[in-house]
């Protein structure tokens, strides 16, 4: 509705918008918001890159033979019998002593003693091969159990002598395969977008602070709508929001063409790459506009910077639980909760984007779009309502007043 002497919701919420969304962008602390991120992303890929090195220095986990030079001579005869066909799956067997007649093993010696094998055994083989001794840690001795076992019956003569060969007839996919893989890319996809998100959308908190320490939002709300102005804050940083990532997404790929970053790869989603990315650049906004307004609606009645402080760990901690939330109900598609997901505006968005990558249709992202946005106009008209009643004190304007604001709003002089 249009008043005399004042703009319309929508003219006062592009004012706004382009007014915020320029002073930000041009602001000496926008720098710092577009660096911060990349800080931790450059510490990630020297840390990765570093590990990597690391990792490829370390020789692979050994086992070590303690046993008679029989017994040794056979196991290592029926490992390299068998290695052609089981490969990596086999362990490395190492000579650690050969125990003389009457000679009793201490393994747990030798694991303790980093001078043998430089310290790289990760279990060690005692006793006979017909009765062999597995020593080691727990994890290390589930993970060699059944191949300690194969390769000592093969070396006492109850091991198969002849391997057949398999032959391979390998698919491109399969259902099951294919389906786990999507679960895979909709994880991802929730969770790239709950970090934007999370990173995003708290910085609406402090957005009205300022115009309220300086009575400005009072001479805004006499000059237009309330509507306008929470809309305009909204789609100023929405907008902001978009050119951080746009900074991000280039870097990222500039490092990841570098090799200091490794970006996995994912399996196509159901709706394709190019509808997915099209639904998560809508489904960010829209997560963005549904949690921001409610962030506006509650930053809007803080009186204090330390009061602003205060709130954002309760609402780091409301947007985790909306985070679980859709994750959990990922997991049970076509179940009551993944139907409530869906249908909670604040979930709604990382639920049905999970749903674009292991399902196919269009229809229900449309109607899901057009539902989150309905609750983006409810959440603004009630968080603007509540702000004129708990903190607009003052009355209306003069036209004067309201003019001359938006005379310097559009930038005229």
């Amino acid at each position: 509705m249009i008043h005399k002497g004042r703009l319309s919701t929508l003219a006062g919420a592009f004012v706004v918008a382009r007014r915020d969304f320029v002073a930000i962008l041009w602001s000496r602390s926008f720098i710092f918001f577009l660096l911060g991120p990349l800080f931790p992303l450059f510490v990630g890929a020297m840390a990765g890159s570093i590990g990597a090195h690391v990792e490829n220095a370390v020789d692979t986990p050994q086992i070590g033979l303690m046993m008679a030079g029989e017994d040794i001579d056979a196991m290592l005869t029926a490992r390299h019998a068998l290695e052609p066909a089981l490969r990596d799956d086999l362990p490395d067997l190492v000579v650690v002593a050969r125990l003389h007649p009457g000679e009793k093993p201490d393994p747990r010696a030798a694991l303790a003693d980093k001078s043998i094998n430089g310290g790289n055994l990760s279990a060690i083989i005692s006793g006979t091969a017909k009765a062999p001794v597995l020593t080691g840690t727990p994890g290390r001795l589930a993970a060699w159990q059944g191949a300690v076992s194969l390769i000592a019956a093969r070396a006492t003569g109850h091991g198969p002598d002849v391997l057949p060969d398999v032959a391979l007839a390998p698919t491109a996919t399969s259902t099951a395969a294919q389906a786990h893989n999507r679960v895979l890319t909709a994880q991802g996809g929730q969770t790239l977008l709950f970090l934007l998100t999370m990173l995003l959308a708290g910085m609406v908190l402090s957005n009205l602070m300022e115009e309220k320490g300086n009575k400005v939002i009072e001479i805004l709300a006499a000059a237009i709508p309330m509507e306008s102005v929470f809309f305009g804050k909204l789609f100023a940083m929405l907008a902001i929001s978009f050119v951080g990532i746009g900074v991000w997404a280039v870097s990222g790929a500039t490092l990841s063409m570098a090799g200091w970053v490794h970006i996995p790869e994912l399996v196509t989603p159901a709706v394709g790459w190019p509808l997915f990315i099209a639904l998560g650049v809508a489904y960010f906004a829209m997560a963005y506009l549904v949690l921001g307004s409610i962030f506006l609606a509650i930053g809007s009645m803080a009186n204090s910077v330390r009061e602003i402080q205060t709130l954002n760990m309760p609402v780091t901690m409301g947007q985790l639980m909306v985070f679980f939330f859709a994750s959990y109900a990922m997991a049970r598609p076509g179940s009551a909760i993944e139907i409530a997901a869906m249908v909670v505006p604040f979930s709604s968005p990382f639920a049905m984007l999970a749903r674009a990558a292991m399902q196919e249709g269009l229809w229900p992202h449309l109607a899901a779009l057009g539902w989150q946005a309905l609750w983006v106009a409810i959440f603004v008209r009630g968080g603007a309502a509540l702000f004129r009643k708990r903190v607009m004190k003052s009355g209306p304007q003069g036209t004067g007043q309201k003019r001359g604001l938006i005379a310097a709003l559009m930038g005229k002089k």
